[in-house]
């Protein structure tokens, strides 16, 4: 899939905003994950829950997504698969994944808070912190950038 930059150049900052989390496809692939594979990947919940920092290369100003894999498991006993990115196909410019922090709340669930770059027309590059949730009993899995 190609991007243009007018594509990449469309992604809206604010200082608050959700970013899009949607079901494994194209940025999922294994070829995908940033090596080495043990420094870029994190194990929670008893082994249950992994997110890898992906790079899919192109669009150049935002190849970095986040994989989630998670509960609810389906009837064959595989966990869901998400990728989290900024919108439509366009991911982080950067992703320090050296960041990466979690803790949970019963109210709320496991939270994930990682250091982040995205591409701004106006301001150029950005420097935010993307703030994961995830619900392991419905799945329910929100991102927003701070």
């Amino acid at each position: 899939m190609r991007w243009t930059l007018g594509a990449v150049l469309s992604v809206v900052m604010s200082p608050v905003w959700a970013q899009e989390v949607v079901d494994c496809d194209w940025h999922a692939r294994a070829d995908a994950i940033v090596e080495p594979w043990e420094v870029n990947t994190r194990r929670f919940a008893g082994g249950d829950v992994r997110l890898a920092l992906l790079d899919t290369i192109e669009p150049a100003a935002g190849a970095f997504h986040i994989l989630v894999l998670s509960p609810p498991y389906d009837e064959l006993g595989g966990r869901q698969c998400k990728t989290i990115g900024v919108s439509a196909g366009v991911g982080f410019s950067g992703a320090g994944f050296e960041t990466l922090t979690a803790r949970y709340d019963p109210a709320v669930g496991l939270s994930f808070a990682m250091e982040v770059t995205t591409y701004d027309p106006e301001y150029e590059f950005l420097s935010g912190t993307l703030i994961i949730t995830l619900n392991q009993a419905t799945g329910a899995i929100e991102a927003m950038l701070e």
